[in-house]
């Protein structure tokens, strides 16, 4: 069956690139859906969708744009028209793929109109940004991320071959048939986040629930991971949250590698659904460093090292409240509907009784102000286990499933 697959190209300069990715999505007996996502110059080959169209749809007539044209300007306004056109094409099952070319400014503003279209929708960006750090493109939407190795600007003999890979992507990918969509139903899709330092408990929690009936989505929480798990809370997709794992507070707190960002942690009080906490990595940040190399503000701490580049330092008593403090400041539009527990085994492998970065006076500062601290609307439970013990997960789930079936 012929599918649709949306293209994203400034038609002044890469009208080239924009005629040859249609020939070869027609040549795979697909139709090609050509946004002009340009501004300044005259376009090289005509729009299936023009920029006059685009502009409009984002709020502004384009002659107005015209009178005084910069990007500053005219860039919003058109990325704003793209993504009001694609979902309203989307929803009517009119697109089913959406391929960008671009350089800075092109992959810019490509990936703001991608990370605006639904996850499962495949997203594929030509980008020569795409080798080095592509977070800020990427954002905690599914966009894959193509790297286009020379200047898109013309057609060439490599040129060809990257972007033929290119269409053979987008519509391989819209081709397939597995759909991502969640039915509303009795039993909510739950999110649970998860460290490195808790993967064995995780995956016990993944079978437990599934024993239950419940399906599961797991986030890495490495300030990535979080978001994205709460943007799912606010797009309806996750109905009910195990937050297991914490570490990205801590690191928000020190703005270093796991930074969860100032929302993580308060969307799923603020929407009121079911769930449950456990701060799990929070006790330890992650911090990128040279090799092996121990920063020298942390040499009076114990540590480990996670792998030769992400340094682990065990936060100190007058560290560690700082973190409680923000869990608890981040906890405040919580009003019911859940329950804390906490594992006071340890919250995590490498503070486990025992293990290299094991500190009771840290752990009971941190549980301490946590029981003073928190809203009154969160149950609190205590555990003796660690929290990677079956025991704990197992009542951890428990807990959750109780909330969700008690609505």
């Amino acid at each position: 069956m012929s599918k649709t697959i949306a293209l994203l190209i400034t038609l002044d300069t890469k009208d080239q690139e924009a005629g040859y990715l249609i020939d070869q999505i027609e040549s795979r007996g697909h139709q090609a859906l050509l946004l002009d996502i340009g501004v300044i110059g005259k376009p090289g080959i005509v729009a299936s969708i023009s920029r006059e169209e685009v502009a409009e749809a984002g709020g502004r007539s384009f002659s107005e744009l015209m009178k005084n044209p910069t990007r500053e300007e005219a860039g919003p306004v058109m990325v704003k028209g793209c993504i009001a056109i694609l979902l309203k094409k989307i929803m009517n099952g009119e697109v089913h793929s959406v391929l960008g070319l671009g350089g800075t400014q092109g992959t810019s503003s490509c990936c703001d109109i991608m990370q605006a279209l639904p996850y499962g929708l495949p997203k594929i960006m030509v980008s020569t940004m795409a080798s080095g750090d592509t977070s800020g493109f990427v954002g905690i939407k599914d966009i894959t991320m193509m790297f286009s190795v020379s200047d898109i600007l013309k057609l060439n003999p490599f040129a060809r071959k990257i972007l033929a890979n290119a269409a053979a992507a987008a519509c391989g990918m819209a081709e397939v048939t597995e759909q991502f969509a969640v039915e509303k139903t009795e039993k909510p899709l739950i999110g649970m986040s998860n460290l490195g330092v808790l993967t064995t408990g995780a995956m016990h929690a993944i079978e437990y629930i599934e024993s239950k009936g419940y399906e599961v989505i797991v986030f890495h929480a490495v300030g990535s991971g979080g978001q994205a798990m709460e943007q799912m809370m606010k797009e309806g997709i996750i109905g009910a949250v195990f937050d297991y794992a914490m570490g990205e507070i801590a690191d928000d707190v020190w703005d270093v590698l796991r930074a969860g960002g100032p929302e993580r942690l308060t969307v799923a009080g603020k929407l009121g659904l079911p769930q449950v906490l456990c701060p799990g990595g929070a006790e330890h940040l992650g911090i990128l460093v040279q090799p092996n190399e121990v920063p020298e503000e942390y040499k009076d701490h114990d540590y480990v090292f996670h792998s030769p580049v992400v340094f682990v330092p065990r936060l100190n008593e007058e560290e560690i409240v700082r973190v409680a403090q923000s869990i608890c400041d981040r906890l405040k539009h919580t009003t019911g509907q859940a329950k804390f527990l906490f594992p006071l085994g340890g919250v995590g492998r490498y503070s486990k009784v025992g293990a290299s970065l094991y500190d009771k006076a840290s752990d009971d500062a941190f549980f301490n102000h946590l029981r003073e601290h928190l809203p009154k609307t969160i149950e609190i439970v205590e555990r003796e286990e660690y929290a990677e013990d079956h025991s704990f997960v197992e009542a951890a789930v428990d807990a959750l499933i109780e909330l969700i079936e008690a609505n």
